[in-house]
């Protein structure tokens, strides 16, 4: 439990024994604005589509082999199509490891790396593939052994939350109480765990008029709660925060897009993917799925593309014979009768020449107006995990998971074992708090953040334990990226709502269709894996409806269900 949450742990009964009441079923991400089980759709034993015998490999232009990019190509693989994966980088996206030269088996997670349990189309993949998690030491977290929190020069330690002040309860008593009484809070998770849908679109259609043009900060401002309690705590709330950390880069952001993430738990239980988050896109390339249609057994995306997806595209726009023609930097132009975008949507009008007649006018503005958050992580190795030496004077671990006011705003402590070498992730940062690292080379960040940590861990030697060199990300400098992810603004819904519909296209004119954006940006939790995994089944449920597929009986698919259950018109 996280220490300005303190909300009620749900309680999941034993597999086998009596069914779960609606008190006790889990919170998934069921996101409000279009509460379709994904999970349910994922796991209908008949699948989730059939396409005609005289469609088999038909090929399909997927660009993009991040993890959307790859649910997208491994689906419609499955069904018996043929798609042609298009990456300018390498296999992964943001779910990015890099490996320690010195220790290739020590890693660090650049991009993605803690996951919520909530997410249960994300893990839908993870358990297919066979891949091992870990619970995620966040602060507060089982797995963490202990937290620091230091502001305003004072350090406050604790194993536990109730090791902290009354002040921090206070602070985590007023946001309980702010997403209660302005949010509907316990209501919405009420509903979110019996899946009822009717519910959940009942309390945020309501909602949603009322916040669209509402800040993060603007909600906690206007709070009794936070009114009651002053500016101190707001200020704390903002610098430590709920769920992984300090949230007040956020508070510029819209409150819709906090409310996403709390009434679905995305901000606590975290896991993270042994070995790195990248085994997971490097699984679904490599693996072969039983019971493929049309491909023989053993037929994989790495087979189909000998290997290794075509290169970073140039160009795409419509060709005269109505096919959408894809062409890579170097020259090499292919048509296909459909494409998936799952890159950032802004690379379509700053690094892909992307025809401007294939998307209405709207959904270019929609695409131009996306605010995406920068972020900065560093990493250093270290021979051991000497955090969990305890300090004889003190009866403390000389080092803590740390949330400070200072420039490194989080550091976390990684490691398998006592006699391994370990990882600490010095600092996690966001927007203006990234910004400050940009210039700086991965050396000079080191020694700015070890003596941040100097401060508050006086006399323990950090950089005595540090082997080999720093890896460091700024990923708005990346030129396939140009940011973290997207973070809507206030009265940013209406553009939200153009990007998540568009893979249903009965209402666009034939110019227009055969292209779906998929990614996490394009959907209602961007930032998050589960994002990027539904918005790559919507893309196939496009593909597969546009080429002249039909669904499941008994398994409606996102398209089906859109006009019932999705997001509502503000105007």
């Amino acid at each position: 439990m996280t220490i300005a949450t303190e909300l009620p742990a749900e309680q999941s009964p034993e597999p086998g024994t009596r069914k779960a009441t609606p008190a006790e079923a889990p919170i998934t991400m069921l996101n409000p604005d279009f509460p379709f089980s994904y999970d349910h759709y994922l796991a209908h034993p008949d699948g989730l589509a059939v396409v005609p015998p005289e469609l088999y490999g038909t090929e399909v232009a997927v660009i993009g082999a991040g993890l959307s990019g790859l649910v997208t190509a491994y689906e419609l693989m499955k069904l018996g199509l043929r798609p042609v994966v298009y990456e300018a980088d390498q296999i992964g996206g943001r779910l990015r490891t890099a490996s320690f030269p010195s220790a290739p088996g020590v890693v660090a997670d650049l991009g993605g790396m803690r996951f919520p349990v909530s997410g249960k189309a994300f893990y839908h993949y993870v358990d297919l593939l066979g891949l091992d998690t870990q619970d995620f030491p966040n602060p507060l977290a089982p797995a963490t052994s202990s937290t620091v929190i230091e502001l305003a020069g004072k350090k406050h330690y604790a194993a536990t939350s109730a090791d902290l002040p009354d002040f921090f309860h206070e602070v985590a008593a007023a946001w309980k109480a702010a997403v209660n009484d302005g949010a509907a809070f316990q209501e919405m998770q009420d509903a979110i765990r019996a899946r009822d849908t009717a519910r959940i679109k009942e309390l945020w259609n309501e909602l949603l008029p009322l916040m669209d043009e509402q800040t993060f900060y603007g909600f906690i401002a206007a709070s009794n709660a936070f009114k009651e309690a002053g500016f101190a705590h707001r200020e704390a709330f903002g610098q430590v925060g709920f769920g992984t950390g300090g949230w007040d880069t956020d508070f510029p952001n819209s409150i819709l897009e906090i409310l996403r993430v709390v009434y679905t738990d995305a901000d606590d239980q975290h896991r993270l993917i042994s070995g790195g988050a990248q085994r997971l896109p490097e699984a679904l390339w490599h693996h072969a799925p039983s019971g493929i249609t049309h491909w023989p057994e053993g037929t994989s995306l790495a087979s189909l593309h000998s290997g290794s997806p075509r290169g970073a595209v140039d160009r795409i726009q419509r060709g005269s014979n109505g096919d959408l023609m894809v062409r890579e930097r170097w020259g090499r132009e292919t048509g296909y009768p459909a494409v998936v975008t799952t890159c950032q949507s802004w690379l379509l009008s700053t690094r892909i020449h992307t025809e401007e007649s294939l998307f209405p006018a709207e959904l270019w503005t929609a695409i131009e107006r996306s605010h995406y958050m920068q972020s900065s992580k560093t990493f250093v190795m270290v021979d051991r995990p000497f955090w969990k030496d305890i300090d004889p004077e003190t009866g403390r671990e000389v080092l803590s998971m740390t949330l400070t006011d200072r420039l490194n705003r989080a550091t976390y402590l990684l490691d398998d074992g006592p006699d391994k070498p370990a990882v600490i992730l010095l600092s996690y940062t966001w927007n203006d708090d990234a910004l400050k690292w940009l210039s700086l080379t991965a050396e000079e960040r080191v020694k700015l953040m070890l003596h941040s940590l100097e401060q508050i861990y006086p006399g323990v030697d950090i950089a005595s334990h540090i082997v080999g060199q720093p890896i460091t990300v700024s990923w708005e400098a990346d030129p396939n990226f140009m940011g973290a992810f997207k973070a809507n603004l206030p009265g940013h819904y209406r553009y939200q709502q153009r990007l998540f519909t568009h893979f249903k296209q009965d209402k666009l004119p034939d110019s227009q269709r055969g292209i779906f954006l998929a990614g996490d940006d394009v959907s209602f939790t961007a930032g998050w894996a589960e994002g990027a995994v539904t918005t790559g089944l919507n893309a196939v449920w496009g593909v597969v409806n546009h080429l002249g597929g039909s669904p499941v009986p008994g398994n409606p698919g996102p398209g089906e269900l859109l006009d019932e259950l999705g997001p509502i018109s503000l105007d």
